[in-house]
């Protein structure tokens, strides 16, 4: 099957009376015993998330404005692929492929489908307009979930190959973060036809292994991130090795998807501390309903191990690539260490705020990155 097909998010009621069922009879853990996030999400922050969730938040605003961007689905190798596909107004717009990661999902992308899609509308130029193919990886939202294995970074990218000549995009670029990143770096070391460049909010770069020289800014970068690995790695180990078994919490309990993907709103964005600083309760449960409805704690979890091993090594990419690194990204390498595998660099910058979740956090910023990166591969 190669048809492309209109697709309508539509949860049945029956389900979100479930939800607030749950939510109503959560059986809370104690309090934690320390004043802060070290132990992770705090007993008093869950129970308000929760409690929103129960009694004021709306899912089916966000069904509306999802639906309202354009819904597809198209079967790749057998598994149902979900996509939004927002037309620019603009016929010659260039087509910009947009790849999410975990705990991500396209809902991370509203804010900049209408500036990237139809700047002019907004007081923009024109000139700077996409078309944007934005799909939801394999396992995550509301494409498929794999029932074998098989679907890692690199099958996801050739899948995405395949997506945009089903679209019949002759010409496009790609951008991506977190496994996005990891998709989009891979779609550029392949260098299908038609991949014009690619823009990244997490390249995948390292020192080398024998490495012993760095500038004052790169000691830095390798101090934060071996405070990453010693104290906020715990999630990736979980869903690397054994997702099936932290897929049943996942699976029954709301309250626990709920906890399990907050935490990494607080610890990845550059919020000073609380989530809420950065993005509203119906923004954070809009991310967590899709994983909560679309029931893809176990399945999204699976791509870490189909792919930690393999998906953040460096590859060299040679096309032409556009870097931007925000202040709270997991990885920040610097300039020198890209280059030594993005063999092409068009732009780089480094923000002054932001974080894992750039568009989602700071769409502003993030749709002004993309412009500058691309602005040489529009046709107009």
């Amino acid at each position: 099957m190669s048809a492309i097909e209109p697709f309508t998010i539509s949860v049945p009621q029956a389900e979100i009376d479930d939800l607030r069922r749950r939510l109503d009879h959560v059986r809370w853990p104690e309090k934690e015993t320390v004043g802060d996030w070290s132990q992770g999400a705090p007993l008093t922050k869950v129970k308000a998330l929760c409690d929103h969730w129960r009694t004021q938040y709306d899912w089916r605003r966000l069904e509306s404005r999802l639906n309202g961007l354009g819904n597809f689905r198209t079967t790749i190798d057998g598994l149902p692929i979900h996509f939004l596909h927002v037309r620019s107004p603009r016929a010659d717009a260039l087509p910009l492929l947009m790849t999410h990661g975990w705990p991500g999902s396209v809902v991370e992308f509203m804010k900049v489908a209408g500036p990237l899609s139809d700047p002019e509308s907004l007081g923009g130029n024109g000139s700077d307009a996409f078309h944007l193919i934005l799909p939801s990886l394999p396992g995550y939202g509301f494409s498929g979930k794999p029932g074998q294995t098989g679907w890692g970074v690199h099958h996801t990218a050739d899948a995405w190959v395949e997506l945009m000549k089903r679209l019949g995009y002759e010409h496009y670029v790609a951008q991506g973060g977190d496994w996005g990143a990891a998709v989009t770096t891979a779609l550029g070391a392949m260098a299908p036809e038609g991949l014009q460049a690619i823009h990244l909010n997490m390249p995948i770069s390292f020192p080398a292994p024998d490495e012993k020289e760095f500038t004052p800014a790169e000691a830095k970068k390798m101090e934060e991130y071996a405070r990453f690995m010693k104290e906020e790695s715990g999630y990736s180990n979980q869903q690397m090795t054994r997702p099936q078994t932290l897929g049943y919490s996942l699976a029954d309990s709301a309250s626990g998807q709920a906890a399990w993907i907050y935490e990494k709103f607080h610890a990845w964005t550059d919020c000073h501390g609380e989530p809420e600083n950065i993005l509203s309760l119906d923004e954070l449960l809009d991310n967590i309903s899709v994983y909560w409805f679309s029931g893809t704690g176990a399945s999204s979890a699976r791509m870490y191990w189909e792919s930690t091993a393999t998906g953040f090594l460096p590859v060299d990419v040679n096309i032409p690539t556009g870097i931007s690194i925000f202040p709270k990204e997991i990885l920040q390498p610097s300039r020198r260490w890209a280059e030594r595998n993005y063999k092409n660099i068009i732009h780089w910058n480094e923000l002054d705020k932001g974080g894992h979740f750039a568009a989602f956090e700071q769409p502003g910023l993030f749709v002004e990155e993309l412009r500058k990166c691309f602005r040489p591969f529009q046709r107009f």
